[in-house]
C-alpha cells in the first residue's frame, strides 16, 4: 500500500472516532453527508515543495478550453467508454498504470471523465484541482454547462449513446475490483473520488445530480462485493488460525500463527476502511437521493440497494436498510414502485432469508396486496409475482382475504396480469399434492392425479361469482397449468363414467362448468391465442409452438370423434351443454377421420346432430348444428360427400315440412291453430339457421316467405316470431342470390330477379315500419338499414361496374320512415321504454340489453348517413340529441360528425347548423317569441353549440370554407323571420346570433372581417345604434366578429395579453406567425359566389403595430360597450382622436342610412388611410427597437462588462425572428426596462432559482416526511 505520508489533497472528508459502518441512519444530522473515511491517520495537507513536481511539473495551462497536460487521455478515457468497444479490463490496467506513475494526473483524468460523462464541456485544469474546493470546482462546472439541451449521455438517445450506461457501469466495477487490493486503501484516490460525486449529487443541475448518484451507487456495489470477499476471506483465516491453535504444541507452528495473526489484522482494517466508504456514500448519497425529485434517480438508488441486501445480507438485509424499499413502495411514479418489487423478488426468491423478512413482510404486506391493483400494469404484475414468491415461503402468510384479492385478477383484460393471477392461483389451488399421489403409479380417467384438480378448476369456476368467462381463467392458467387443462381423457371420464365408490358426483351445474372449460381448452390449444378482447391479435407462432398445436390438434380428434357422439347423446336434451359440445368439430383435424379409420364415429355424430335439430328450436343450438355441417363440409377432406348427403337429407325434410305446414298454416285464414302456428315458426327457426351459413337457394325460399310476410300485413295479426325470422330468411335469400351473382358465373335473368326480389323486399320491409309490434319493428328496420348499404352505390366499386343495375336509392319517404323509427325508438327515456317490455326492465341486466340494442340500432342508421345512402341532412335530428343523451350515445353521434365532415365538410357544417335551427325553432314553438334568454332551453342550444365548435378541432386552415359557410347560414337563419310590430323591433330569430358566436373563435381572422361585412348587408344603419336588450344578440355577435380581427391594428384586447406576459421564450413564436397568413390563403370557393365576392373588397392583411409611443405604456383604456360596436363604420385619424377621449362628445356622421355599395366604397377608402397609419407606426417600433439595442449595449460598457458577455441573452429570444414587428412586440415587457445579465450570471442564477426539493407526500411515514433535507447546499459551502 502508499504510505498515509505521501497523500496530501484538499480532497477529504471530516474525521470522526466512530469507524464502525453504521447500518442506520441519524436524518436529522445534516452532517450525514461528510462521513468518515480515514481510520484516524494523518490528515493530509497541502504538498511540500518537494512533491509539486510529482504533481504539477507538466504545467496546468489552458488551450481551447482544455488543459494541455492531459486533454487527449481524458477525452480519450470517455471515449473509449462510450463507443464500449474496448475490453474494459484493458482501459482501466491503463488508468492504474497512469495513477502509479503520477497518481494526481490519473485522479485529474477520472475526475474529468465523470464531468464529462454528466454532459459538461467544462473541464478541470491542474490548477483547479490544487487550490479550490469541492463547491467551489462544482460551481464552475455549473457555470460551464451548457443548458441550452437537457440531453446529457445517459439521456441521450441514438445507437452511439445506447450502450453507454451499461459502459460507463461497468468501467466504475472493473475500477474498483482491479483496484481492491492496494489503491483503494491509499485513503486518496476514493476519498476524492467519493467527495466528488458525494458534491456532484448534491446539485442543482440534474445531469450531474443524475450521472454522479448512479456513479456513487455502482461504486458502492462495487464496494459491497470488495466487503463480502473480505469477510469470507477473514472467516477462512479465522478458521485456519483456529485449526493451527488447536493442534498439539509439539505439531503447532508459531511462524505461521504469527502470519495468520497478522493477516487477519490486515484484513480487518481493510474492512474497515471498506465500512468507512460505504458509509460516507450511504449516508452522502443514498440517503439523499432515494426521495429526489427525479423519478429516475430514486429508482437507481432503490434497484441497487435491492442488490446490496442480496449480496451481502449479513450486512444489509435488516429491518434499517428494507425500510427504504418499504417507504418507496408509496412512491408517486411506476417506474420506482417497480423496481421496489424487483428488488424485493430477488430476496423473497432465496428461501434461507425468509426469517429475516418476516417483520418486512408483516409490515408492508398489506401495501404489497394493494399494488396488484397498481394503474401501471407493469406494477400490477410485479406485485402478484412478488406475492407468489411470499406464498412459495410460507402459507400462513397470506389470508383468505389477501389471496381472493389476487383470484380475481385470472379474469383481468390485461394478460400479463391476468397470467401471474393464473400463476399465483395455480402455486395456492393445484401445486399441493399428496405424497401418495407420486408414489402410486400413473392412473388415467377420474382416477388419475388431474381429476381432483380439474374439479377444483370447476369449482373456482362457478364460486368466482363476478365473472363468467371460462376461456379467461383458462388463457391465464394456460402457460403454469397446460398439462391439466389439456387432460381431456380425464374431462371425458368425469363426465361420461360412473363415480368411484365414496366418490360424489358432478351436480348438473358443474357438468355444464365443466364442459365450457372442456371447450376453453380444446379452442386455446387449436388457436394459440388469447380469446377476444385480451391480448393485440394473432401473433406470429414458433417452429416449436406450431408442431405443439398440430399435436394438440390430431390428439384432440382422435380423443372426441370417439367421445363426442356418447356425449351428445347423454345431454341432447340440454340445450346450454349441446351448444357448446356441437363447436368442439370446429377445431378438429378432419383428415384423422380418414387416416384414424374412424367413418363410423362420424356417421354417429351426424345422426346425433340430426336428432338434435328435430329436437331443438333454440336459436342458439340450431345455429351452432348448423356451424357444425359447415365445419365438416370442407371439400379439401374425403369426408365431404358424406357429411353433403346427410345435409341435403336434412335440409330436404325441413323445406317440404314448411312448405306443407305453411300451405295449410294460411289456408285456416284469420284464426290459424296454435299447434299449427308453433309447427311452421319451428320449422321456419330451422331453415334460417341453416340458412346463414348454407346457400338454399335451389329451395325457392323467397316465394313462401314473401307469400307469408304479405299475408302478416293484410291480416295484421301474424306473429310476431314468424314474421321476425321469416324477415331474416328472406334476408338469407337476398344475401345468398348476391353472392351467386357477385361471382360472374350467373345468367342476366338472375340479376333481374334479384333485383326485383331486393326492391320488393324492401317495400314489404318498409311497410312493417309501421307495425304495432316493437320486435317487428326493430327487425324490419335492421335489415333495411343492411339492405340499403349493401345495394348502395357502392356496391359497383372494385371492379364490379356490372352490378349498377341492383343499385337502390332510398325514396324521400323511406328515408323519413327510417328517420321516424330512430326518433321514436332510439332517443327515448328508460322509463318510456320500460313500458313498452312488459316491466322487465327492472331488472339492470335487461336496461342495459336494451340500452345496447338501441345503440346497433342508432349505429345502422348512422352509417346510412357516413356512406351516403341517406342525405346528410338528416343527420341534423341524430346531431341535435347529442348532448341530451350524451351518455347513452354521444360516441356514436360524435364520431358520426367525425366522418360526415372528411366526407364534406362544408355540408356537415350546414347539418350542424340545421340541427341548432331545429332546437330554436322547438323552443320557440313552447316558449314563444319573447323567451328568457337564461332559460335552460336556450343555455342548452348555447352549450350544444359549443360542443359542436369543439369538434372542428384547432386547425383553422382545414375548416375555414365550412366554419363560414355555417356563419352564412347562421346569418340567414338569424333574419330570415321580420318582427310583425315593425322594423323597430328586432327579428324573431335574432337571439340566434347569440348562438352562433359560439363558433366565432374558429374563424381566421381575415373571415371575420368577411362574415362581418355579409352581417351588415341584412343590417340597417339603425339596428347598429341599438342598445336595448333585445339587440344583444346581435351586440355580442358582433362583438366575436370584431374581437382580433376587425382592424389591422392592435386591439386593446391583445394589448393587455401582451402586457400581462413578460419576456418571452423563443420556442412560443411559431404560435405567433401561425396566426398570420397571407391573402393568397383566403376561402376561394368557386361554389360561394358570398365569399369569394366579399373577399374581393379586402384589404392586404397589415401586420400589427406596437402599441407604443415611448418606454412607459399608458394603461391600456378599456372599451365601452356602445364604443365596441361602431368596428364596421371605420373612422378617420381625426374621428380616433375623439374616439380615444370618452369625455369629448362625439359627433354623429352617420344620420341617415347608407346602401351597400357606397358603405363598401367608403370603407376601401378608409382601410387605405388605416395602411399609412400602419406603416408609419411600424416604421417608429422598428427605430424604437434599434434604440433600446444600443441602449442596452451602452449600459453593459458602462458597467464594465467583459467583451464577451456583451451579446444579451434576450437577443436570442427576441430578434430571431426575421425583424418581425410583432414577435419583437410579444418579446419585450415595454413596462421597464430590464438590464440584462451576462450569460454567465444568468445561467447561474437560473440553476439557483430550482431549488431541488423531492415531494415528500410520496413518502406516506411521517418519519420521513420530517426529515430534513438539504436543498442546495453544494453551492453555499
Amino acid at each position: 500500500m502508499i504510505a498515509a505520508s505521501e497523500l496530501q489533497t484538499e480532497y477529504h472528508f471530516a474525521q470522526d472516532t466512530d469507524t464502525r459502518f453504521s447500518s442506520d441512519t441519524d436524518f436529522d444530522d445534516p452532517d450525514g453527508r461528510n462521513a468518515v473515511i480515514g481510520k484516524g491517520k494523518a490528515k493530509k495537507g497541502k504538498k511540500g515543495p518537494g512533491e509539486k513536481g510529482k504533481g504539477a511539473g507538466k504545467g496546468a495551462g489552458r488551450m481551447n478550453g482544455h488543459h494541455q497536460e492531459n486533454g487527449m487521455e481524458n477525452v480519450m478515457l470517455f471515449e473509449v467508454v462510450r463507443l464500449g468497444k474496448s475490453a474494459m479490463q484493458s482501459v482501466v490496467d491503463d488508468w492504474i498504470e497512469s495513477y502509479k506513475h503520477d497518481r494526481d494526473v490519473a485522479l485529474l483524468d477520472l475526475i474529468n471523465f465523470f464531468i464529462q460523462c454528466s454532459g459538461c464541456k467544462g473541464v478541470v485544469t491542474g490548477e483547479m484541482f490544487r487550490n479550490m474546493q469541492n463547491s467551489e470546482i462544482i460551481r464552475k462546472m455549473t457555470e460551464e454547462f451548457d443548458e441550452d439541451s437537457g440531453d446529457y449521455p445517459l439521456t441521450m438517445a441514438g445507437p452511439q449513446w445506447k450502450k453507454f450506461k451499461s459502459s460507463f457501469c461497468e468501467f466504475i466495477g472493473v475500477l474498483v475490483r482491479q483496484c481492491q487490493y492496494s489503491i483503494i486503501y491509499d485513503e486518496y484516490m476514493m476519498d476524492t473520488v467519493i467527495s466528488l460525486l458525494t458534491g456532484l449529487s448534491d446539485s442543482q443541475v440534474r445531469a450531474f445530480r443524475h450521472t454522479s448518484t448512479l456513479a456513487a451507487m455502482k461504486l458502492m456495489t462495487a464496494l459491497v462485493n470488495v466487503a463480502l470477499n473480505l469477510s469470507i476471506n477473514m472467516d477462512n483465516t479465522q478458521r485456519q488460525y483456529e485449526a493451527e491453535r488447536n493442534k498439539m504444541i509439539g505439531k503447532r507452528a508459531n511462524d505461521r500463527l504469527e502470519l495468520l495473526l497478522q493477516k487477519r489484522k490486515e484484513l480487518q482494517e481493510n474492512q474497515d476502511e471498506i465500512e468507512n466508504m460505504m458509509n460516507a456514500i450511504f449516508k452522502g448519497v443514498f440517503v439523499h437521493r432515494y426521495r429526489d425529485a427525479i423519478a429516475e434517480i430514486r429508482a437507481i438508488c432503490i434497484e441497487e440497494i435491492g442488490v446490496w441486501m442480496k449480496m451481502y445480507s449479513d450486512a444489509f438485509l435488516n429491518d434499517s436498510y428494507l425500510k427504504y424499499v418499504g417507504w418507496t413502495m408509496h412512491d408517486k411514479q411506476g417506474e420506482v414502485r417497480l423496481k421496489c418489487l424487483t428488488a424485493l423478488q430477488g430476496l423473497y426468491h432465496n428461501r434461507e432469508l425468509n426469517a429475516r423478512l418476516e417483520l418486512f413482510t408483516s409490515r408492508f404486506k398489506d401495501r404489497i396486496v394493494s399494488m396488484t391493483l397498481d394503474k401501471e400494469y407493469d406494477v400490477a404484475v410485479q406485485a402478484i409475482k412478488l406475492l407468489t414468491l411470499v406464498l412459495h415461503s410460507s402459507d400462513e402468510v397470506l389470508t383468505a382475504e389477501d389471496c381472493e384479492s389476487v383470484y380475481h385478477l385470472v379474469y383481468s383484460a390485461h394478460r400479463p396480469v391476468a397470467v401471474a393471477a393464473g400463476e399465483f392461483l395455480f402455486k395456492k389451488l393445484f401445486s399441493h399434492r399428496d405424497p401418495e399421489d407420486d408414489s402410486m403409479p400413473k392412473r388415467r380417467g377420474r382416477q388419475s392425479v388431474n381429476a381432483n384438480l380439474i374439479k377444483t378448476a370447476v369449482f373456482f369456476f362457478l364460486e368466482s361469482e363476478l365473472h363468467e368467462h371460462a376461456a379467461y381463467l383458462v388463457d391465464s392458467m394456460w402457460d403454469c397449468a397446460a398439462e391439466i387443462l389439456k387432460d381431456w381423457e380425464c374431462m371425458i371420464s368425469l363426465l361420461l363414467d360412473e363415480p368411484l365408490p365414496g366418490e360424489e358426483a358432478l351436480t348438473d351445474r358443474q357438468e355444464t362448468a365443466l364442459i365450457e372449460i372442456m371447450l376453453c381448452t380444446i379452442r386455446q390449444a387449436a388457436e394459440c391465442h388469447p380469446p377476444v378482447g385480451r391480448g393485440t391479435g394473432k401473433r406470429v407462432l414458433t417452429a416449436k409452438e406450431k408442431k405443439t398445436q398440430l399435436d394438440d390438434r390430431t390428439r384432440m380428434t382422435e380423443i372426441f370423434a370417439i367421445a363426442l357422439p356418447a356425449l351428445l347423446a347423454k345431454y341432447s336434451v340440454d340445450a346450454e351443454k349441446v351448444t357448446n359440445l356441437l363447436q368442439l368439430p370446429q377445431f378438429f383435424d378432419l383428415e384423422i377421420y380418414t387416416t384414424g379409420r374412424l367413418e363410423k364415429h362420424l356417421d354417429s355424430l351426424l345422426r346425433q346432430i340430426r336428432e338434435i335439430v328435430e329436437k331443438h328450436t333454440d336459436t342458439d343450438v340450431l345455429e351452432a348444428c348448423s356451424k357444425t355441417y359447415h365445419a365438416l363440409c370442407n371439400e379439401e377432406f374425403t369426408i365431404f360427400n358424406r357429411v353433403d348427403i346427410a345435409r341435403s337429407q336434412l335440409l330436404d325434410e325441413q323445406v317440404d315440412k314448411f312448405n306443407r305446414l305453411l300451405e295449410d298454416f294460411l289456408q285456416e285464414g284469420e284464426d290459424p291453430d296454435e299447434d299449427d302456428a308453433y309447427q311452421v315458426l319451428s320449422t321456419l327457426k330451422r331453415i334460417t339457421a341453416f340458412h346463414n351459413a348454407h346457400d338454399l337457394s335451389k329451395w325457392d325460399l323467397f316465394t313462401s316467405n314473401y307469400k307469408l310476410l304479405n299475408t302478416g300485413i293484410e291480416n295484421g295479426d301474424m306473429p310476431e316470431q314468424i314474421v321476425i325470422h321469416a324477415l331474416q330468411c328472406t334476408h338469407y335469400v337476398i344475401l345468398w342470390s348476391l353472392a351467386k351473382v357477385s361471382e360472374g358465373t350467373s345468367k342476366k335473368e338472375d340479376m333481374l330477379t334479384l333485383r326485383k326480389q331486393m326492391r320488393a323486399f324492401c317495400l314489404m320491409c318498409q311497410r312493417y315500419l309501421t307495425s304495432v309490434n316493437t320486435a317487428v319493428k326493430e327487425q324490419a328496420f335492421t335489415i333495411l338499414c343492411d339492405l340499403l348499404l349493401i345495394f348502395s352505390h357502392q356496391i359497383v366499386s372494385g371492379g364490379r361496374e356490372a352490378l349498377e343495375p341492383l343499385v337502390y336509392n332510398p325514396e324521400a319517404s323511406l328515408q323519413s320512415d327510417l328517420l321516424n323509427f330512430i326518433l321514436d325508438h332510439v332517443f327515448i327515456d328508460q322509463d318510456e321504454d320500460s313500458n313498452s317490455t312488459d316491466g322487465q326492465q327492472d331488472d339492470e341486466a335487461s336496461k342495459i340489453e336494451a340500452l345496447h340494442k338501441r345503440r346497433n340500432l342508432l349505429a345502422a342508421y348512422c352509417k346510412l348517413i357516413i356512406y351516403n345512402v341517406v342525405e346528410m341532412n338528416t343527420g341534423a335530428d341524430i346531431f341535435k340529441q347529442y348532448m341530451r343523451y350524451y351518455n347513452d350515445y354521444g360516441d356514436i353521434i360524435k364520431e358520426t360528425m367525425s366522418k360526415t365532415r372528411q366526407i364534406d365538410k362544408i355540408q356537415c357544417a350546414k347539418t350542424l347548423i340545421l340541427s341548432l335551427q331545429q332546437l330554436f325553432n322547438e323552443m320557440l314553438s313552447d316558449l314563444g317569441p319573447s323567451f328568457d334568454r337564461s332559460s335552460s332551453a336556450f343555455c342548452g342550444i348555447k352549450e350544444l353549440a359549443r360542443r359542436f365548435s369543439l369538434t372542428f378541432g384547432l386547425d383553422q386552415v382545414k375548416t375555414r370554407e365550412a366554419i363560414a359557410m355555417l356563419h352564412k347560414d347562421g346569418i340567414e337563419f338569424a333574419f330570415k323571420e321580420p318582427n310583425p310590430q315593425g322594423e323597430g323591433h328586432p327579428p324573431l330569430n335574432l337571439a340566434f346570433l347569440d348562438i352562433l358566436s359560439e363558433f366565432s373563435s374558429k374563424l381566421m381572422r381575415q373571415d371575420k372581417r368577411t362574415v362581418h361585412m355579409y352581417l351588415e348587408r341584412f343590417m340597417t344603419f339603425q339596428m347598429a345604434l341599438q342598445r336595448e336588450d333585445c339587440w344583444l344578440p346581435l351586440i355580442s355577435y358582433r362583438n366575436s366578429l370584431q374581437a382580433g380581427g376587425d382592424d389591422d391594428t392592435m386591439s386593446v384586447v391583445s394589448g393587455i395579453s401582451s402586457r400581462g406576459s413578460s419576456v418571452r421564450s423563443k420556442k412560443a413564436k411559431p404560435a405567433t406567425a401561425k396566426r398570420k397568413l397571407p391573402e393568397e390563403e383566403s376561402s376561394s370557393s368557386s361554389s360561394e359566389v358570398w365569399m369569394s365576392r366579399e373577399q374581393s373588397m379586402q384589404t392586404p392583411i397589415m401586420m400589427p403595430s406596437p402599441h407604443l409611443t415611448s418606454t412607459i405604456m399608458r394603461e391600456p383604456k378599456r372599451l365601452r360597450p356602445e364604443e365596441s360596436y361602431m368596428g364596421v363604420y371605420s373612422m378617420t385619424p381625426d374621428q380616433q382622436q375623439q374616439h380615444a377621449h370618452p369625455q369629448t362628445p362625439q359627433p354623429q356622421h352617420h344620420q341617415t342610412p347608407m346602401d351597400y355599395n357606397t358603405q363598401v366604397t367608403w370603407m376601401l377608402a378608409q382601410r387605405q388611410q388605416q395602411e399609412e397609419v400602419a406603416r408609419q407606426q411600424q416604421e417608429r417600433a422598428m427605430n424604437y427597437a434599434k434604440l433600446r439595442s444600443n441602449l442596452q449595449h451602452a449600459i453593459r460598457r458602462g458597467t464594465g462588462l467583459m467583451e464577451d458577455d456583451e451579446e444579451p441573452i434576450v437577443e436570442d429570444v427576441m430578434m430571431s425572428s426575421e425583424g418581425r414587428i410583432e414577435d419583437l412586440n410579444e418579446g419585450m415587457d415595454f413596462d421597464t426596462m430590464d438590464i440584462d445579465l451576462p450569460p454567465s450570471k444568468n445561467r447561474r442564477e437560473r440553476s439557483e432559482l430550482k431549488p431541488d426539493f423531492f415531494d415528500p407526500a410520496s413518502i406516506m411515514d411521517e418519519s420521513v416526511r420530517s426529515t430534513h433535507f438539504l436543498g442546495y447546499d453544494a453551492f453555499q459551502r
